[in-house]
């Protein structure tokens, strides 16, 4: 037997060793968080959702960031907010239990679409936005694609303008290639998320910790398997493609709202993501001492932030003769 050849073999025994390890890591995932709604199909793949709440009263509609799914906000936010409102949760297109079919669907406008083509299906024409992070640009692209069916935005540290460079705990996901997205998403991807998991989450919640049960309550075991690692992939790829033109028609933005930060968030600054925001109508609040996870860790402050945005234009709805 040739050197070269027993080099060759060496590769394949470890990917087929990464490959099994993906699987079992993925089925662990599925088992520690099993699918709590219901699937809608849209042009592109499906949407599944969770939804709580009187649904004659002002729809909220949660919209998750990258790399996490809706047990974001059922981890606390959905009951908060279920008492006095129609409230769902969902997985972005690809995410969680949600699927997409192409990465090109990652673009903003194909995120909106797809969520907005799921809020038809449901009869929902009034919705309330609340979007965190990569979920808040996707949520200001549905406001600026369908503003006749958005009532409000109330976006939670949510990304705005175009980054000068992928925060440092999300550069493994930027692959342009897509054979080579899917290679290391079925290989390498889950195992290696899986050893530095703790590193990536006192990355992302800092300056606060990450709470214990974050993997199971919160869902972070879903991000264990081959399409969370090339939906996330996909998704930074997409945003860097579309996030230009969507920057440039923010002076087309008519739906009101308002944005709430943690003054310490170490992924995006608000800053960069929330002041300049303001001059298209948009208001723009901070919590000091918060980081960039608050809809986990400060669900009540990002309820109350809630409730003001949505009984605000509910009001104003009220005044000119509107129902909600």
């Amino acid at each position: 037997m040739t050197a070269l050849l027993i080099i060759v073999l060496l590769i394949a025994a470890f990917f087929i060793g990464m490959h099994l390890w993906t699987k079992r890591l993925t089925r662990q995932g599925l088992e520690r968080v099993p699918q709590l709604g219901d699937i809608v199909p849209v042009q592109g793949g499906s949407i599944h959702y969770v939804e709580k709440g009187d649904p004659t009263k002002q729809t909220i509609v949660l919209i998750h960031g990258l790399a996490g799914q809706l047990q974001h906000f059922t981890y606390a936010m959905v009951d908060l907010l279920a008492k006095d409102y129609h409230v769902i949760a969902l997985d972005r297109p690809g995410c969680g239990y949600s699927t997409r079919e192409t990465a090109d669907l990652a673009h903003l406008p194909q995120q909106g679409r797809m969520i907005q083509e799921f809020l038809d299906a449901k009869g929902i024409s009034n919705a309330v936005l609340v979007g965190h992070s990569l979920g808040g640009a996707v949520s200001l692209a549905i406001a600026l694609d369908y503003p006749e069916k958005t009532r409000a935005l109330a976006l939670l540290a949510p990304l705005t303008q175009k980054l000068p460079e992928t925060p440092q705990v999300f550069k493994p996901l930027e692959i342009r290639t897509e054979w080579l997205r899917e290679l290391i998403g079925n290989t390498i991807a889950v195992p290696l998320s899986a050893k530095t998991a703790p590193h990536a989450l006192e990355a992302v919640f800092d300056p606060e910790s990450a709470p214990d049960d974050f993997l199971d309550r919160a869902g972070g075991a879903l991000g264990l398997r081959p399409s969370a690692f090339i939906t996330a992939s996909q998704d930074v790829v997409g945003l860097d493609f579309s996030i230009d033109a969507q920057v440039a028609r923010y002076g087309e933005l008519t739906v009101p709202g308002g944005i709430l930060y943690g003054a310490q968030d170490a992924i995006l600054f608000p800053s960069a993501h929330g002041a300049p925001m303001t001059r298209f109508g948009l208001s723009d609040e901070q919590i000091e001492g918060l980081g960039h996870m608050i809809p986990i860790t400060a669900p009540d402050a990002c309820a109350a932030f809630v409730r003001r945005i949505a009984d605000s234009v509910g009001t104003e709805a009220e005044a000119a003769g509107e129902t909600v």
